[in-house]
């Protein structure tokens, strides 16, 4: 468990491995947000952390894999999570959800859940469409409920994500107040919790 006395921890990431994702962009822009509304952020790119397609018979063969249980240690070292969530066909991504299955088998005798436990979450996405992504939004809520993570009710769906960003902000000034006040509230979330 993370001791709650330091700086609110947040891990970011995206649920996309395409090397220039839209959420992918979007997620290092909310990285750099945390760090500068007093958080800290670690970004990490979930291609660093290939894994297969979840197989109760290869978990009972062989345990989990190793990139799952790195990713396991990273989570276990920070108090909240940030995700950019793509969204195909309405849905959340494919890789999204195979690494969340992943996060929340057993192991070494510890239900997966426990290492969601007391974590709070922000979500945002971005889409090339009119609603931004908008629609993966309410399902990655669902899913990181259903494991025991507080999704905090500010979020971001930036539509036509072809035009949003430029110099590593967003252009549209609003949705970029809108970001700032996500992660503003997940960071200042944490430190209430903290103190």
């Amino acid at each position: 468990m993370v001791d709650l006395s330091h700086t609110p921890r947040i891990l970011v990431f995206a649920g996309s491995r395409r090397k220039d994702s839209f959420n992918k962009q979007l997620a290092q822009l909310c990285a750099e947000r945390i760090d500068a509304l007093g958080g800290t952020a670690s970004f990490i790119d979930l291609g660093d952390f290939p894994l297969p397609l979840y197989d109760g018979d290869l978990e009972a063969g062989s345990g989990l894999p190793d990139n799952a249980l790195a990713l396991r240690e990273r989570l276990s070292q920070h108090h909240g999570l940030l995700i950019a969530s793509p969204e195909y066909n309405g849905f959340i991504t494919p890789l999204l959800k195979n690494t969340i299955d992943w996060l929340t088998r057993p192991h070494e005798g510890e239900s997966g859940l426990a290492l969601f436990e007391g974590k709070f979450a922000a979500v945002v996405s971005a889409s090339p469409g009119g609603l931004g992504g908008l629609r993966s939004l309410a399902l990655i809520r669902q899913l990181l409920n259903n494991i025991g993570v507080t999704v905090l009710p500010d979020q971001l769906a930036v539509s036509n994500a072809g035009d949003a960003f430029s110099e590593g902000r967003l252009t549209d000034t609003r949705q970029q107040a809108k970001l700032d006040g996500v992660c503003q509230r997940l960071v200042g979330t944490l430190e209430k919790l903290r103190n």
